[in-house]
């Protein structure tokens, strides 16, 4: 995930979201599902907070 950006972070969670909302998968694919989803979300909260506390350090600046 080093070069990956937001956008397509969430891309892949919406893509993740739509596999699961199938039902088609086996116990074990649901579960690598899972876990991919949460470092998504992990990867995505990381980075709103980096760029609110770059917005902020900006206008502290201003």
């Amino acid at each position: 995930m080093k070069d990956q950006t937001y956008s397509d972070a969430m891309a892949r969670l919406e893509s993740i979201l739509l596999q699961l909302e199938e039902g088609s998968k086996s116990v074990d694919e649901l579960s690598d599902l899972v876990k991919e989803a949460a470092e998504l979300v992990k990867f995505c909260k990381t980075k709103l907070k980096t760029t609110e506390a770059d917005i902020q350090a900006a206008f502290d600046g201003a």
